[in-house]
């Protein structure tokens, strides 16, 4: 493959990672891919080939792409990306491949994203299911149909996946039955539609990314709920509280910033207790930090999740 750059054409670049090295390599591939990266995790096919599985402790791709520009700097970014992965790979804490090159033309680069996300099945119940790929519902299937476009928020990612699952426990406890929620950082909206196909009656996301608030929004629609799933810019505070239930799938250090903005968008507690929170994109050594700030700020940690090395945590408003 040449890597030159020499050509029309977009360049993929791809790196075969330990799932703990994942978000590492993502964040020295995006460097050089402002449009973002996409990361492939491991899966097994289920339902006879028909869905698949993730498989959190197996190798995932990361990919980037670079749009077709001068040889020269896109040899260089390529060079930056190589030395950079170098740098990582010499700590020998987790095995990281080499960087892969892939000249793609640019019909191929229109659809080459969409090969890293099959359908896919999380929990006890969702389904999420690529706009341009079939799926044989089953009984209790909740179904999601989900373009992500640019914005993330696919399933693929354990903080997503912590999220869908604890969606689906408030469901088993009746907590989102005509509830009211809210979804900061709401991607491509996939907590939003899910919290309102297992009940919610309103959803209000935000994202400071126009690119995100649009792809939320066209997924409502895409599954019929555009009337009760909204999307818009912004953060906190919404003005549009109180929620009864809050999705926070964020990164540790805006949970900490956030936890006394996310908790005055809660309902206040009652003799049950106020508004529940579930905040995920934790890493394990940060957890102390995000509980410690919630605790700060009037919200009591009721439980967590693990999915390999990241950490959701469940709370609830005091007072």
């Amino acid at each position: 493959m040449d890597a030159t750059g020499r050509g029309a054409g977009w360049l993929e670049l791809s790196v075969i990672a330990d799932p703990e090295a994942v978000e590492a390599v993502a964040e020295i591939l995006a460097r050089v891919a402002p449009a973002g990266v996409s990361i492939e995790p491991a899966f097994e096919l289920v339902e006879e080939g028909l869905a698949a599985r993730v498989v959190a402790a197996r190798p995932a791709i990361v990919r980037a792409y670079l749009a077709p520009a001068d040889g020269a700097a896109t040899a260089a970014a390529v060079e930056r990306t190589r030395t950079a992965l170098g740098h990582l790979q010499a700590f020998g804490l987790r095995p990281i491949g080499d960087l892969l090159t892939r000249r793609l033309d640019d019909e191929d680069w229109a659809t080459a994203w969409m090969d890293s996300f099959p359908v896919l099945r999380i929990g006890r119940r969702f389904v999420i299911r690529p706009t341009w790929r079939r799926h044989r519902r089953l009984p209790g299937d909740v179904v999601l149909a989900l373009d992500p476009g640019v914005a993330f928020g696919t399933g693929l990612h354990p903080t997503t996946r912590l999220c869908l699952e604890g969606l689906e426990t408030w469901a088993a406890e009746g907590r989102l039955d005509g509830a009211a929620v809210l979804d900061v950082g709401c991607g491509s909206g996939i907590l939003g539609i899910g919290a309102a196909r297992l009940g919610a009656a309103a959803v209000l996301g935000v994202d400071v990314d126009p690119l995100a608030v649009e792809a939320a929004a066209g997924n409502a629609r895409r599954n019929g709920l555009a009337r009760r799933v909204r999307a818009r810019s912004g953060s906190l505070p919404t003005g549009a509280g109180p929620f009864d239930l809050v999705l926070a799938n964020l990164i540790a250090s805006l949970l900490v910033e956030l936890a006394p903005l996310l908790r005055d968008e809660m309902r206040a507690g009652g003799p049950g207790g106020g508004g529940r929170l579930l905040a995920s994109g934790i890493f394990e050594d940060r957890e102390r930090d995000v509980r410690s700030a919630f605790d700060r700020h009037g919200l009591e940690v009721t439980g967590s999740r693990r999915d390999g090395e990241w950490v959701s945590l469940e709370a609830v408003r005091r007072g």
